[in-house]
């Protein structure tokens, strides 16, 4: 193992030879992190690739998958480096690089460009691209190439679909282009590559009853877009799903992160059973509905179970980052928990006994600000009985419903539409939603994966019903960062309390015991949103017994 990396740094701080170092151990902490391109052979691994380590003179380093492929390599067919979990990096940085390395995932180059890209980060072009390019070693448009090449595979793997159409979902503008950068980056037609898929998706009828119709690995790929895994086909009787396994690094704390979304479920919208959390999505160009679980039998560690049924696959690469973010999967839970467990007394055993504990994300950052409006001074179960009513109020049908799921939430557009005074709640809460709303709708707010993280809590601030609660929460969940922390929080405070950390009882809701929660945060810098998780886990734990 690499012991003398500090994986909260990460690729900023670890050089050439720790990367050899963590390929010869196998450490699949790095997995995503950064990929070994092999001269002698001409393939790109992940440094946990099973392989026999070359030799140090064969091996070059790259920060993206996408550079790999630029200076000529294929992706290794063992290890399958585009499978990997995305860089924690990303989602802990907060500069341009971070911001339009997440902006990538989501589809914005393939949907809009790079000019829609540098908008987005209120860039250049030419700005966008040197900074990229000099931190991965491959501009914006290279990386999204990457990510086209694997969404075509997995389309390609996954579906009957013809050919000409999976280069278009894929995001390609002509069948040549799709043909040209399978070749490239798979040496192998698209044609060879269903064809080899078949062949190695013959598994055993038991396993085929037990898995399903379709499975396959699709990788976080921040810089490599989709990858493989197992193989099998969508079910010809639901058109639009496909069933597949996401990459994460363990452990994970699956069971508490459904539990969580499942407490706060709106009816029509989502609904947690058997295990699996399903929802509906509002996806660039159309709609869709998400199933998350734990992953089939017989697959191994290391993947959650996904299901997606979506009226347009162009929106894949997109659905399948909505997911990710959602479920946290992109963490590197080792580096946040040895640092929390070494915090000291009150957060320590907690980490230490919860080491798969994540940050529960959203699908849609705009969906979670107006909901957080909904939750103000309000039970769980009270905020879930409003969001019901405005969806059935405001909430747009879906064409096919499926179940319970019957409606995706209200757009921002909707809502700053709607007159407050009719809106089922508080007249000033209605003001501060339509407010939130409006700001959103208007793109004066944007709250996407590249947004600016410290210049939309101002935002969020300076509006109208807005707090610091709301403004910590929106930070934490919708935008991704792993350092918000909620020093009011009615349970961080009865959590801290029952620790011993801050004045109980009637004092626990006192400045002094705020001040004294917010001090104490300092010292689980820059994992507070993982602390926050810890207690609110530690609270929900006392008392359900």
């Amino acid at each position: 193992m690499v012991e003398s990396v500090d994986m909260n740094t990460m690729t900023t701080a670890i050089d050439d030879e720790q990367r050899y170092q963590a390929a010869v151990s196998k450490d699949s902490r790095f997995d995503g992190v950064f990929f070994i391109a092999v001269t002698s052979t001409g393939i790109y691994c992940r440094p946990s690739c099973p392989a026999i380590t070359p030799k140090r003179a064969h091996m070059r380093f790259y920060r993206s998958a996408a550079a790999a492929q630029d200076a000529g390599f294929r992706a290794c067919k063992r290890c399958r480096p585009d499978a990997s979990p995305g860089s924690p990096e990303w989602n802990i940085r907060a500069d341009v690089v971070g911001r339009a390395m997440r902006l990538i995932a989501d589809g914005v180059v393939d949907r809009d460009g790079v000019e829609g890209l540098a908008a987005r980060l209120g860039y250049e072009q030419r700005q966008v691209r040197r900074l990229v390019t000099a931190e991965l070693g491959a501009g914006p448009l290279a990386i999204a190439r990457a990510q086209r090449a694997q969404t075509a595979r997995v389309l390609t793997e996954t579906t009957t679909l013809p050919v000409s159409e999976i280069a278009f979902a894929a995001g390609f503008t002509s069948v040549r282009q799709f043909n040209a950068t399978i070749r490239e980056v798979f040496a192998v037609t698209p044609t060879e590559l269903r064809e080899a898929r078949g062949r190695r998706g013959q598994v055993p009828r038991a396993r085929r009853r037990a898995a399903g119709r379709a499975v396959v690995g699709l990788g976080a790929g921040l810089d490599g877009g989709l990858g493989g895994g197992l193989s099998g086909l969508s079910d010809p009787a639901a058109p639009g799903l496909i069933r597949l396994r996401l990459p994460y690094r363990p452990p994970i704390d699956l069971d508490r992160m459904i539990s969580f979304l499942g407490a706060r479920a709106i009816p029509g919208v989502e609904s947690v059973a058997s295990g699996r959390y399903r929802r509906t999505l509002l996806l660039p160009n159309g709609t869709g509905i998400m199933s998350v679980g734990p992953g089939v039998p017989g697959d191994g560690p290391g993947y959650v179970g996904c299901e997606l049924q979506l009226e347009d696959l162009r929106d894949l690469t997109a659905a399948v980052q909505r997911c990710r973010r959602l479920l946290d999967l992109d963490a590197d839970p080792e580096a946040v928990t040895g640092y929390l467990a070494a915090s000291g007394p009150v957060l320590g055993p907690l980490a230490a006994a919860g080491p798969g504990r994540r940050v529960p994300g959203h699908v849609d950052g705009s969906e979670l600000a107006l909901r957080a409006v909904l939750g103000q001074q309000v039970s769980v179960a009270a905020a879930r009985r409003l969001g019901e009513r405005l969806v059935a109020a405001y909430g747009k049908p879906l064409e096919r419903p499926e179940g319970t799921l019957t409606h995706c939430f209200p757009t921002a557009e909707t809502l700053a539409g709607a007159d407050p005074a009719g809106l089922p709640m508080p007249r000033a809460r209605a003001t501060a939603l339509t407010g939130l709303a409006t700001a959103l709708a208007s793109g004066e707010l944007s709250l996407d994966p590249g947004a600016e993280r410290d210049r939309a809590e101002a935002q969020l601030l300076a509006l109208p019903g807005i707090g610091p609660w709301t403004a910590s929460y929106i930070r934490m969940r919708a935008l991704s960062d792993p350092d918000a922390f909620l020093p009011s929080d009615v349970g961080v405070l009865d959590a801290l309390a029952r620790l011993g950390a801050v004045p109980g009882g009637s004092r626990a809701r006192s400045s002094r015991a705020f001040r004294a929660a917010a001090e104490l945060a300092e010292g689980w810098r820059p994992w507070r949103s993982y602390a926050v998780q810890h207690l609110w886990a530690y609270l929900e734990e006392k008392e359900d017994r």
